[in-house]
């Protein structure tokens, strides 16, 4: 009984349940998409019965039964399962709730990630092993293109060990993997920057980070995750919960049947009816009606806390690694597949240089014979058979034997002029092809080289952006737990910053004060503020985009930081916050609903607009001016009429005028011409600045034809008040002269702060010290920038 209880044991480890970390598969998924590629179910083909897939799996790779075989490829199909399908399926495939339909109803084809995990198997890249009778070769692993193990996740449960690994987005794993290739010492926390945690299918949010941290750097941890869920007016007087986004695999009809429950049991009060309104063309819509005067924010509460709109995921990963089942933290995991990728690539540039080198000798005899060919047709007619002709070929000619017989075997169409050149161009082919592949092999700098291109061919192709969003909020201890969650937490003053690289955290305010603690200046990466607001953790603030719109938020569900050590690496992209899915969107700037003072707009094509925030509808975003085509705003600040208004163009022009200049306007109108820009010209900063207030001018200027990797640039920090004011719509007075090789102010800034600047991938760009003079060019600083804005 031990003999055959660790025997079965054995079985299932290795044949069954864990994935190979290489190209992160179980035995049986890599069957049926090596069988379907065998059956030549590409991507541009018809789907095929999925039964007929199913049997041809079972009956020459899989010796197990059809119903784990059709299971494991409907997971392979589902979009809700898989961060990137693998099959194509074509018909009833299951949903969060219900089951797929039968095998002989559904239809398949492989998506075209899979082709990504099967390219080059003819080509030597992998070992082959024989199938359970010895009949057919199957592959030990496929290339695997795709580092599947961390896009896809793996669950399995095998005897006395089991696996859960959470789905990543591509383009981040990606990124961390080439990282870890040019960096082979890189630490969990550098790999984080790049990979900052799992992306869920079905979207939802993480909430808190530490237990990601923990599975990371050992291998297990655990995470939970919440729905995605905004209060939105239903009609008059009734207020509903919308949720959007389920935790991971959390089907609708479980929640509305636990909120029923709940509502039975009286441990859920203040819902008055919930309904399913998903389709296909809105997607996952489920709609919590709530009853009059009940707090949303407290019923929310609730509905986190006893229903699975809030749900916890373990990672436990284990995977086979030469045979072995180890648990990985993410550094390793990425280290097996790049030594995958380079182990698949140097055998498939090996495989490749023999078959070249092989046709090339065949090219060269070849030619040699189209030389002499009346020679050579005169010595075959006169031979007697063929093994003499080929013997008299090799021994005039001076030619292999495998020259010689492919010249017996050539046709006589072969010989003319045009395939001569043919052949001559093949042969200068070959030997371009010959020397790229021994450059890679000899080359361990260029082999890594290919690896990287191919990944990044690979997250060109099939990366899609983030899904679910990620937060550095602490999650409540433990489900059912009467500790108060984050949206209950008392409606205290708090400010919310948002970096000029798109991330938005918060800190508290004092109450006594109502100001909040700057930090000490440093250079952190994406430390540096576009904009900030003040307002309450439970209240109501707005946030400006680049199409002109306004969207409402609350902070509450913002990562909170303390004062004295900001870093916006920890924050949260705002623009997933805020739900916005036009990735070309940027968030211009924060704005207080309830304060009088006017807020200035500006856009890149010179109009300006003040507006009074007063009297705003209820929706949850509108527009606050309206643009015209080709324009967007560039600019979001506070204008009283006392202020000054600051406005920098790309040709280095500055124009100061008052804020009193502008006279207020409504909400559709479409603002009034506010500097009178040159040809091509374009506005790249507008702002405010107190009235009587010391502030600095900052621009940057480059070249706007400059190479990647090559960008160089000058920067100068001036004098606000060396600056003229001039009246509204005129042009302005140059604010920094360009050396023989720039064009273009590349970004700018006027405030009273410390200045910073940021390349596009958030690290720090050391400024000037010194002041220059209004119109001086600038002195050159480490590269070239893309953002300015004010220290923390």
């Amino acid at each position: 009984m031990e003999g055959s209880f660790l025997e079965y044991a054995y079985s299932v480890i290795y044949s069954r349940a864990l994935p190979d970390a290489r190209d992160g598969l179980k035995p049986v998924q890599r069957r049926i998409l090596f069988m379907m590629q065998d059956m030549g179910l590409r991507p541009e083909k018809g789907h095929v019965k999925s039964a007929r897939v199913v049997g041809e799996v079972m009956g020459k790779l899989h010796p197990h039964g059809d119903a784990s075989i059709y299971d494991a490829l409907v997971r392979m199909a589902q979009g809700f399962a898989m961060r990137l399908p693998l099959v194509d399926g074509h018909g009833n495939f299951g949903s969060l709730d219900d089951g797929p339909a039968a095998s002989r109803y559904t239809e398949a084809r492989l998506a075209g990630a899979a082709l990504a995990m099967t390219d080059s198997l003819d080509e030597d890249v992998v070992d082959f092993v024989p199938n359970y009778d010895n009949q057919i070769m199957q592959p030990e692993v496929l290339p695997s293109a795709v580092p599947n193990l961390l896009v896809n996740g793996a669950s399995g449960i095998a005897v006395g060990m089991a696996t859960n690994l959470a789905p990543h987005n591509l383009i981040e794993v990606v990124d961390g993997a080439k990282h870890l290739l040019r960096h082979p010492d890189a630490t969990v926390e550098e790999l984080m920057e790049f990979i900052p945690g799992p992306d869920l299918p079905g979207g939802g949010i993480i909430v808190g980070l530490d237990g990601v941290k923990d599975a990371y750097r050992s291998g297990r941890g655990a995470f939970r995750t919440r729905a995605k869920v905004s209060v939105e007016p239903l009609g008059p007087r009734r207020t509903g919960l919308v949720v959007t986004e389920l935790p991971h695999l959390v089907g609708p009809e479980r929640v509305i049947e636990k909120i029923k429950q709940g509502v039975e049991a009286k441990k859920l009060s203040g819902i008055s009816d919930v309904a399913d309104l998903t389709d296909r063309k809105n997607g996952l819509r489920l709609v919590i009606t709530l009853k009059t005067g009940f707090s949303p924010e407290a019923v929310l509460e609730q509905l986190y806390r006893y229903t699975p709109l809030e749900d916890s995921f373990s990672i436990n990963s284990v995977a086979l690694v030469g045979g072995q089942p180890q648990t990985l933290g993410l550094r390793e995991m990425l280290r097996v597949f790049l030594d995958h990728r380079i182990s698949v690539i140097t055998r498939r540039s090996e495989f490749r240089l023999r078959k070249r080198r092989e046709r090339l000798h065949l090219v060269e005899g070849l030619l040699i014979a189209i030389l002499d060919i009346d020679e050579v047709i005169q010595l075959i007619r006169t031979s007697d058979d063929a093994e003499t002709a080929r013997t008299r070929l090799m021994q005039v000619f001076d030619l292999s034997e495998a020259q010689a017989e492919y010249i017996l075997e050539l046709r006589l169409r072969r010989l003319t002029k045009f395939s001569r050149v043919e052949l001559e161009a093949e042969r200068d082919q070959l030997t371009a092809e010959i020397e790229a592949l021994l450059e890679i092999l000899g080359s361990p700098e260029r082999l890594q080289q290919v690896v990287s291109e191919e990944m990044d061919q690979v997250a060109e192709a099939f990366g899609t952006p983030r899904r679910t969003l990620l937060t550095g909020a602490v999650a409540k201890p433990s489900r059912g737990a009467t500790a108060p969650s984050a949206l209950q937490v008392a409606d205290t003053p708090c400010t919310v910053l948002l970096s000029v690289t798109g991330r938005a955290l918060r800190i508290d305010r004092d109450p006594e004060s109502g100001v909040s603690p700057r930090s000490a200046p440093r250079a952190s990466k994406h430390g540096a503020v576009l904009a900030r607001v003040d307002g309450t953790v439970r209240g109501e603030l707005g946030a400006i985009l680049s199409d002109g719109s306004l969207h409402r938020f609350t902070p509450v569900d913002l990562p909170l930081v303390p004062a004295a050590s900001i870093a916006f690496s920890a924050g949260a992209k705002f623009s997933e916050y805020l739900g916005v899915t036009d990735k070309k969107l940027r968030v211009v700037g924060l704005v207080p609903l309830e304060d009088a003072t006017p807020v200035g707009l500006f856009t890149e094509q010179g109009t300006v607009k003040r507006v009074l925030l007063s009297d705003l509808p209820a929706k949850p975003d509108f527009e606050l001016i309206t643009l015209k085509p080709g324009d967007r705003l560039v600019g979001v600040f506070a204008a009283p009429d006392d202020a000054e208004i600051a406005v920098i163009t790309s040709d280095a022009q500055l124009l100061r005028f008052s804020a009193a200049s502008v006279r207020p306007q409504g909400r559709p109108a479409g603002g009034m011409a506010g500097i009178r820009l040159a040809p091509e010209a374009r506005v790249v900063f507008a702002g405010s600045v107190p009235a009587g207030a010391e502030a600095r001018v900052v621009t940057i200027a480059d070249s706007s034809i400059t190479l990647p990797g090559t960008d160089v640039a000058t920067a100068k920090i001036s004098d606000w008040a060396d600056f003229p004011a001039k009246g509204r719509a005129t042009g302005g007075v140059r604010a920094q002269r360009f050396l023989k090789w720039e064009d273009q102010i590349a970004c700018a800034w006027v405030g009273t702060g410390e200045p910073r600047a940021l390349a596009a991938d958030g690290s720090a760009r050391t400024l000037p010290t010194e002041l220059g003079k209004r119109d001086g060019s600038g002195q050159a600083i480490d590269g070239s920038a893309a953002h300015i804005g004010e220290a923390p």
